[in-house]
């Protein structure tokens, strides 16, 4: 509404220009789907997960879930050693990787910078 008016604003809405998603693991298992209907719009999306990039998104950026999981075995072997839970110390990620979908890039009409391409882990032709 317009300050002051009582009566809903006439403007049409938005169209979004991007598409950032940082969602739980689960919504991996719809990634094509997203990505599809991203496409569908020539939407250039970023995703947490390479999963996505790979499964069609543009882009992602992200921790290297392949080394939490290492990371987080590791704590399982300690504990069921013997190790208190507590007394193991907090970590974060160390590892990230950057996939980039050119693919994907090239049907909504983007070109990917050089410089960006030659820092990802992974690039999808």
């Amino acid at each position: 509404m317009r300050a002051g008016s009582t009566r809903p604003s006439r403007r049409r809405p938005t169209r979004a220009a991007a598409l950032f998603i940082h969602a739980p693991t689960v919504l991996q298992l719809h990634a094509g789907q997203v990505a599809e209907l991203a496409l569908r719009h020539r939407l250039p999306t970023m995703f947490h997960q390479g999963g996505y990039a790979r499964a069609g998104g543009l882009m992602a950026y992200g921790a290297d879930t392949t080394e939490i999981w290492h990371h987080a075995a590791v704590f399982v072997d300690k504990i069921i050693k013997g190790a208190k839970a507590a007394d193991l110390p907090v970590e974060q990620p160390t590892k990230f990787e950057l996939v980039i979908n050119l693919k994907t890039a090239r049907a909504i009409g983007l070109t990917i910078p050089q410089s960006l391409l030659l820092r990802a882990d992974e690039v999808i032709q």
